[in-house]
């Protein structure tokens, strides 16, 4: 079933609004950082939440976090800073005079805080230290000196891990640490584990040879990751009621939660010869056997154990299984990924347990949701939810939300944007987005453009986004960066001539610089390359004599692209545009779509004065002109060759040809106009009028006049909302006053003016007018 989308509570959505509104906020320290003008006592609950919301917003930096140096007004006790590109300065100044409970410094940006500068600047205030009950340094690194000259501990940045004096066991209120992914060493792990209120370890992936420091705190650990432990030393497993001394792992009676999955099950992967381990697993799964087959309760090996993962692990076997959950029914996790275990069926018999596996989509997602920080499982559950959705025809945003939070816990991991990005096309292809939320699908673009902006060379990471991107519904009516998923997608389309994604590149880029802003449009235009790749596929799509989506798509983006761009304009002709577009006219002669984007670009280049002369070749403009005065052609094709021909004769002082060439197309312009019928529909839509107020001067020929007045009165006519405040704004509806009133206008002129005035008059009417009486009932 489809859980719903996590909605954003109000307290949430305020948080954001101060976290974007903090420049407005605050005044700047000496050193850049903020300060709050006004700052009030937050309550703790709020002040946790506030930089919480900072660090998943991507705000938190040594300039942001800067605010919570007042310790008055903002009293921290959960610090959450996961991913932040904070320095040890920074963190120092604004974190540690706050009487910390919980902290987590997991996974620092890289070339910022160390994990050993982070545990140096908690000891420098003593009160925190006997505060910190819970502290995450994962994916840190330990580089610790010997005391440095102050006193305190001397912190290097890089190097191996050296025991410092007053490091992890001044934090005597420790309850719960993860030091995962930290290079943890055997010295390291024997302080850590003289904590005396130790209850939770993550030592995963760390480089420690041996766990015999874990007794030092068995009477209290309760919980114990020792995920993909690689460099443990080889010792037998003694049973304890066998003679010697029993395995470490087996004498930690009190533990509840144990974790000895391993990242090496891939099968060029697998170690020779089993661990300790190996062997501690099996003995555990399979204990010590009764007459029928199963566990003797009084020789279960650690009774308390309700979550025991042990993912990764080939040698698991379904009989194994069986017995470890029959013996055990307060058993709420068992982590079977990658052990081919988990279609075990007593695993289904159990409600309340929940299993990673391979087994369901139940088992998938669960593994999803678990090992999102553990690339190695995140990578082979994504596998397992791209082969269970090939074929889906129900919206699940449930599993678009588990993939999204997979790639940005992995932003930098090849493996996992590769897979994650197939499913995330799998998830919303065909009719699948549009029945989701729009939040949602917005997210899922972002990391679709963060995936090709980390990934520009990976072939299949850059077609997987591109087909996702491939959605008429996601590219108009979802909210994203439009401008950069143009430019990769342009950048992609410029190395690679694959003939089905080159359409879907193209037609990607011409909806999306369709949507940009008119700045975006011509900072885009500005760049020649965009320019020029687009004319080789119009080149290439037309040396074919073929008239397909992609010829469509390519000149349609040029169209855009030239809208309101000098620029652009230029580098199109530079580039030879102007003699590839006049041949395109004429070997296209009977396609109205090809024809309407040829000639709607020819118009923007028109209205360039720099460009006209360019355009001034008498047979171009005598071809222009038999199409402008062909009734058999369409007037959604007529209106832009008009359009061409009123803008390049509106200027005489600037005309270079034959004089009864100027005087035939003022004629023509004219005679052609007046026999159009009103459009059906809207066949243009307009940013701005400036290129029309030349045209509508009381001066300029009746041609001239005529086509612009029956170019504003057709999207008035059509959008009266939203073109008349442009109209007012830009001064076109001053301009059509003055015609209607001017005693030398054409009388046909005369009456578009004033049908266009009436529009927009009663438009503005509507608009002032007061509001009507209540209802009654």
């Amino acid at each position: 079933m489809d859980a719903p989308v996590p909605v954003m509570s109000l307290c949430d959505l305020c948080l954001s609004r101060v976290c974007w509104s903090l420049d407005q906020l605050c005044d700047s320290r000496a050193d850049g950082s903020l300060r709050l003008r006004r700052a009030p006592s937050l309550p703790t609950e709020t002040a946790d939440q506030l930089l919480h919301q900072m660090t998943v917003e991507g705000l938190l930096n040594d300039r942001t976090v800067a605010i919570f140096r007042d310790s008055k007004a903002f009293r921290l006790r959960r610090a959450f800073i996961r991913g932040g590109p904070i320095s040890p300065g920074a963190f120092r100044l604004a974190l540690c005079p706050h009487r910390l409970q919980d902290l987590d410094a997991s996974r620092l940006a890289e070339g910022h805080a160390s994990g050993a500068e982070v545990l140096a600047a908690l000891l420098t205030n003593p009160e925190l230290t006997s505060s910190l009950q819970r502290l995450s340094l994962a994916g840190l690194q330990l580089g610790w000196d010997p005391l440095g000259p102050d006193g305190g501990p001397s912190v290097r940045a890089a190097g191996p891990s050296v025991r410092a004096v007053g490091g992890f066991s001044s934090l005597r209120a420790l309850r719960t640490l993860n030091l995962a992914d930290t290079g943890l060493t055997d010295a390291a792990l024997e302080e850590v584990c003289s904590l005396p209120l130790l209850e939770s370890l993550d030592l995963s992936r760390g480089a420690v040879t041996s766990l015999d420091p874990l007794l030092g705190c068995r009477a209290t650990l309760r919980s114990l990751s020792a995920h993909g432990l690689h460099g443990l030393r080889r010792r037998p497993v003694v049973m304890p009621t066998a003679h010697g001394e029993p395995s470490v792992l087996i004498r930690l009676s009190q533990l509840r939660h144990l974790d000895l999955s391993d990242d090496r099950f891939a099968a060029n992967d697998v170690p020779c010869g089993s661990s300790e381990v190996d062997e501690v697993v099996q003995r555990l799964l399979e204990g010590a056997p009764d007459e029928e087959g199963f566990p003797d309760e009084e020789e279960l090996i650690l009774p308390a154990l309700v979550s025991l993962d042990v993912s990764g692990r080939k040698a698991v076997t379904e009989r194994a299984v069986r017995v470890f959950v029959k013996a055990r029914p307060s058993l709420v996790f068992l982590g079977l990924l990658a052990t081919g275990g988990s279609a075990c069926e007593v695993l289904t018999s159990r409600e309340n347990l929940k299993v990673t596996g391979d087994a369901n989509e139940t088992q998938v997602c669960e593994a999803l949701r678990r090992y999102k920080e553990r690339e190695c499982f995140l990578h082979e559950a994504l596998i397992l939810l791209y082969n269970l959705t090939v074929d889906l025809s129900t919206p699940r945003q449930d599993l678009l939300q588990l993939v999204l939070e997979g790639m940005r816990s992995h932003p930098s991991s090849l493996q996992v944007q590769l897979v994650a990005s197939a499913c995330v096309f799998s998830l919303t292809t065909q009719d699948l987005a549009e029945a989701m939320s729009p939040r949602l699908l917005s997210a899922a673009v972002d990391q679709l453009l963060l995936s090709m902006q980390s990934f520009p060379s990976h072939a299949q990471v850059q077609k997987n986004c591109i087909l996702a991107l491939c959605s008429d519904y996601i590219l108009l009516e979802i909210s994203f960066n439009r401008y950069l998923a143009t430019k990769l997608v342009m950048t992609w389309l410029s190395s690679h001539d694959d003939p089905t994604l080159q359409k879907m590149a193209v037609a990607i880029i011409s909806v999306l610089v369709a949507k940009l802003s008119t700045e975006e449009t011509t900072q885009m235009g500005t760049d020649v390359s965009i320019i020029r790749q687009l004319l080789g596929v119009v080149q290439q799509r037309a040396s074919l004599g073929v008239v397909d989506n992609t010829l469509r798509f390519a000149l349609s983006a040029l169209w855009n692209l030239t809208d309101g761009s000098p620029a652009a304009g230029r580098h199109f002709v530079q580039g030879q545009g102007l003699e590839l577009y006049v041949e395109v006219l004429e070997s296209y002669c009977s396609e109205p779509s090809v024809q309407q984007k040829v000639l709607g670009l020819l118009n923007n280049l028109a209205e360039v004065e720099e460009l006209q002369g360019d355009l001034m070749e008498e047979d171009l403009l005598d071809y222009v002109l038999s199409v402008l005065g062909d009734p058999r052609v369409g007037v959604e094709v007529r209106y832009f060759a008009g359009g061409f021909l009123a803008q390049l004769s509106s200027r005489p002082k600037a005309w270079t040809l034959r004089q009864e060439l100027l005087e035939t197309i003022h004629q023509q312009l004219h005679l052609t106009v007046m026999t159009w019928s009103p459009a059906e529909r809207e066949m243009v839509s307009y940013r701005c009028f400036t290129p029309f107020l030349p045209l509508l001067q009381t001066s300029q020929p009746a041609g001239v006049q005529l086509w612009a007045a029956w170019a504003v009165h057709l999207v008035c006519s059509h959008n009266a909302p939203h073109y008349s405040p442009m109209l007012q704004q830009e001064g076109v509806v001053l301009l059509l006053e003055a015609l209607a009133l001017h005693p030398g206008t054409h009388a046909d002129i005369q009456a578009l003016a004033r049908l266009t005035l009436h529009l927009v008059g009663a438009r503005q009417q509507a608009q002032r007018a007061p509001p009507g009486p209540p209802h009654k009932e």
